[in-house]
């Protein structure tokens, strides 16, 4: 049969005619690298998080890096970190010369497991990098706690979750540092770039520093003291960031719509885990709607069904390929069996088209193109 359907994208960012005119604008402006654009957004965007600085980046890695060399961590040094994100920006941990430390994860949330990170902690241990996954927070009072025991750094990974809230606060709040990153598939999308924000004005004075080497500082003697990165977003994608930013109220209440169509047509589908919300959690904004198939499906199955909904005209996604299955990884000893909820959910977890302008029509067609899908690879599974 014929899909009804041209293509079902997998995200598609809510661009209006306000965030065209931004561009112009900053095209039309003389200056479309360190300009006013990225100062602005820096402070508009650390504000609405509730936090004192932000450091404009070129992407969620970048942000991660230079959060790294500004704490000092580097080779010879242990970061602890979940094997599960959907933007990698755990790879910046090898990036910088030191040595990912995989926990395992809440099998409910997706986010690392606190207790499993405390059993990782070790003499060389100098911080955690925690990811609100797919907007899920963390349990933040609980790392909070383990950093504070250990006297160990907490970054806080929140390139997937702009707009999700933990104990009456925005995600972005919680660790020493937070980055943020506004590629797509952000609520927040601004083609690449990221944010890294802080209270601690010593830390956001060397991010600033060592992120690119400002044309004021071209004299200076002391400028060479320490190697800065070319890590700066442009102005064109800060002044796109700066419309998104304004209209973030409207757009996240567009998504909330489009996740209330997919919960309805869900609930009439057994073998499927839909998106989990912990108690303790305000409110998450997912960056795509992610589902966890039953137990009797297989890493395989679900390669299946995602090929299937493909040939129908409806893009969808492996969340993610889990770093401790990856060969970068898998030469520092890591492999399967070591990390079981993150293998369990791994093998199991897709995702679905999630933006502003799907229908409610589109949403029921793909959660149907998803059931027939999961029929042809054998249906009546497990959810849990």
């Amino acid at each position: 049969m014929h899909a009804p359907y041209d293509w079902i994208a997998l995200s598609d960012p809510d661009i209006t005619g306000q965030e065209l005119e931004a561009v112009v604008m900053a095209l039309r402006s003389g200056q479309l690298s360190a300009g006013p654009a990225v100062s602005e957004f820096e402070n508009a965007f650390a504000q609405w998080v509730g936090r004192s600085h932000g450091a404009a980046v070129g992407s969620g890695t970048l942000g991660v890096c230079l959060a790294l060399k500004v704490m000092g961590i580097g080779p010879g040094d242990e970061v602890i970190t979940a094997a599960y994100a959907w933007h990698q920006v755990a790879h910046a941990i090898s990036l910088v010369g030191a040595t990912p430390v995989l926990a395992d994860i809440d099998y409910w949330s997706g986010c690392i497991d606190p207790a499993k990170a405390a059993d990782k902690v070790g003499p060389r241990t100098r911080a955690i990098l925690a990811t609100n996954v797919n907007g899920h927070p963390a349990d933040w009072q609980a790392l909070r706690e383990l950093a504070t025991r250990h006297q160990l750094k907490l970054i806080e990974d929140s390139t997937e979750a702009v707009g999700s809230r933990y104990q009456g606060r925005l995600v972005g709040g919680f660790g020493d540092v937070s980055i943020f990153d506004f590629s797509q598939p952000s609520a927040l999308c601004c083609g690449q770039g990221g944010m890294v924000l802080t209270d601690d004005p010593a830390l956001a004075s060397e991010l600033g520093y060592l992120r690119e080497r400002r044309l004021s500082d071209r004299n200076s003697v002391s400028v060479g003291s320490r190697v800065p990165w070319q890590a700066s977003m442009s102005d064109l994608d800060a002044a796109l960031g700066l419309a998104q930013l304004q209209r973030i109220d409207e757009i996240l209440l567009k998504r909330k719509q489009v996740e209330g169509w997919y919960h309805t047509q869900m609930q009439s589908f057994e073998g499927i885990k839909p998106p989990y919300l912990a108690e303790h959690i305000d409110e998450v904004h997912w960056m795509l709607y992610k589902i966890h198939l039953g137990k009797r499906f297989t890493g395989s199955a679900r390669n299946q069904i995602i090929e299937d909904m493909d040939s129908n005209s409806v893009q969808s996604a492996i969340y993610c390929v889990p770093l401790h299955q990856q060969f970068h990884y898998q030469q520092l000893g890591w492999h399967r069996g070591l990390l079981p909820n993150t293998e369990r959910i791994g093998d199991r977890s897709l995702t679905l088209p999630f933006h502003t302008h799907l229908d409610e029509d589109e949403v029921s067609y793909i959660v149907k193109t998803l059931k027939d899908a999961s029929v042809n690879v054998g249906a009546g599974a497990a959810i849990y």
